[in-house]
Formats: C-alpha cells, structure tokens, sequence
C-alpha cells in the first residue's frame, strides 16, 4: 500500500517530483553535493545561504554559493539579511542572474548570523518580518519561500504566527524546523507546532528536524501532515536517504541499501567534484569533512575504525591520493584490503 500523498506539492510553477528535500546548509549544500543529492532522489535542493548584502558577493565564498552553473530546474537561492530593502534588492538581482525561486532564511541558529539580526533573530520582531516578506514578494516575478524555526525561545514559540504572515505576504512555500533558535540543534525536533502550522495556512509546508530514516520521514508527514519532509544532517554522508525515503514513501517497505561498490563508486566522485569545483587546495581540505560524514554512515565500519580512518585521510594533501586511498580502503572484500598504516580497520 503507497504511503505517498496523491497530490504532490508546488512552488509556483515548480511541481515537486517527490516529498523529499534537500535543506539549505552553510557548508555543506555546495553544488557539488545538490547535483549528487538530486541525483540520489532529491525532488528539491536548496543552496547555501547567502548574504543579502551585494557588497560582499565579490568574495570567492559568495561567488561559489551562487553558482548554479548546469543544475536543473528550480535553482533556488536563499538570502539572509536583516533589512527589508536590501533583502528585497538582493532578491532582484539574484532573479537577474538566474535564481527562479528565492529563499529567505529566517531560521539559521548561528551566532554570527543572529548578531547581526539575521536568520532565526528575525523571529523576535513580528512587524520586521511582516515587512521584509512583504518587500522581498514584492521586488521579484518569481517564487519566494521561507524557512523559520518554531520560534526565538520555548516562551515565543510563534511559528503559527510567522506562518500566517507568510501565507499574507505572498509567500509560497514554508519550511519549518522543529526546534526554536535557543535550542540549535539539541535535544529532539518537535513536530506539534509544524502540524499547528499545517493546519492554519493553505500554503506548502515542509517538516524539517531530525529526518534521518524512511521511517521517521513516514512518521512526520503523517503526524503533521506536511507537504514534504526536509532532510538536513541525515543526508551528510548518506545522499542516498532521498531514494531511501520516496521509494518508501511510495511501496511501505525499504529499498535495498547500497552496495559497498556502489559507495566507493558515489564518494568518488563526489570527492572528484568537490576537487573540480573548488580547485586542488580547497577541494582537498573541503573534501575532508565529508569523508568524516561518509563513513559514519557507513555499516562496514566501527567508531574506532571511522576515527582512525578519518585521521589518515586528514593526513593527504593531494586530489589523487585522496581518490587512490577511498579506492583502497572501501575495498568490497575487508579482508583483501591493504589498508594504510595505523588505520586499524581490518
């Protein structure tokens, strides 16, 4: 028996193929890591935040987030900001440059973020959201959604009435993370206050927080009755949860997982892109960290192991090796692998 909804959500013109969404992360939802993602099962990726700021998109940080070179349809940008006419501009001129749907972020935790009235920090003055989402529709003929988390503190939780602000101001699309900013990314997600929401506007909205298995994605979107889940940390390392999820979503049981080849084969070349796209030095360092992801992920491999594998990889300093040692050590026989010195993962 399907557990898919029957009518699949959109975003303007944008109909989504599945329920299942990439979420924006500084740091991780690189384009690189969107293409594979939406290449895994992804119906919808969303890049990295991005000032509103124009004077700052000089900078390489900024140029890379903003690219979007070669990915299909729809490229979503998402802004951050603390001014309504320079959010508004911001949007503008992302839409001139190719951006068909922008994202405004009203959730990020960060400190540097809310420091600067920015993100989630946006939550604790009502009447700057109101005008900043009514600037932002009004400055573009594109699509504009929201992404906000339950509220500023566990005594504000507002989510309910940032979500009708929203659905007033044009927006077209909400996303909601279950946890208020004091809160990050501790304890658990709640999902009360995302059903609250579903169930007060008439707009799409996606459930965000702690979506890490197909079943915790069946689980939420029953309970809240979402339009979509958006999976965020569960999908370091693991790109294949989208599959994971929509095949599940869709037959009431689990897709095979993958195979050790076929994991080799993805980090591969998700570490080739990651060179490509950042050049050598970058792409080397950056590719560290997702490799920490990886293997966490990874069945095959204790915590120890992870630890001391992540420790040598930390170590190479050049594209091929990095390729040449995920080709040695993902070996599909564990006991044929020559493994690199003091790694103790046999």
């Amino acid at each position: 028996m399907s557990l898919a909804s029957p009518a699949l959500p959109a975003i303007g013109p944008y109909a989504l193929p599945n329920r299942v969404i990439l979420a924006p992360m500084a740091g991780v939802t690189d384009r690189p890591f969107r293409q594979l993602c939406r290449r895994l099962g992804a119906g919808l990726v969303v890049g990295e935040m991005v000032t509103s700021d124009p004077n700052l998109w000089h900078t390489r940080k900024s140029r890379l987030r903003m690219d979007h070179q070669g990915e299909p349809s729809p490229r979503i940008i998402q802004i951050a900001g603390g001014d309504a006419a320079m959010l508004a501009e911001a949007a503008r001129l992302n839409a001139a440059q190719g951006a068909q749907i922008i994202d405004i972020n009203m959730g990020c935790p960060a400190k540097k973020v809310c420091k600067k009235a920015a993100g989630s920090a946006l939550l604790r003055d009502e009447v700057l959201v109101a005008e900043i989402l009514e600037a932002v529709v009004a400055s573009v003929d594109i699509p504009v959604t929201l992404k906000i988390r339950t509220g500023w503190c566990e005594q504000s939780n507002n989510g309910v009435v940032i979500a009708r602000l929203a659905e007033q101001a044009g927006i077209q699309a909400l996303a909601v993370h279950g946890r208020h900013r004091q809160q990050r990314y501790t304890g658990q997600a709640e999902y009360d206050t995302i059903a609250d929401i579903k169930s007060r506007v008439s707009i799409p909205v996606f459930a965000n927080g702690d979506i890490d298995s197909p079943e915790k994605a069946a689980e939420v979107l029953a309970y809240t009755q979402a339009d979509a889940v958006m999976v965020g940390r569960g999908a370091q390392g693991n790109p294949w949860i989208f599959r994971q999820i929509e095949y599940f979503l869709a037959h009431g049981n689990h897709l095979a997982t993958p195979t050790v080849h076929e994991r080799r084969t993805v980090l591969g070349e998700h570490i080739t892109a990651l060179h490509t796209f950042y050049g050598s030095h970058m792409g080397v360092r950056i590719a560290r960290k997702h490799l920490g992801w990886y293997l966490m992920a990874d069945p095959q491999f204790s915590s120890t192991q992870q630890h001391n594998l992540k420790r040598h990889f930390n170590a190479i300093d050049t594209p091929l090796a990095q390729l040449d040692w995920i080709q040695t050590v993902m070996a599909e026989d564990p006991g044929s692998r020559p493994l690199p010195k003091g790694s103790n993962a046999a």
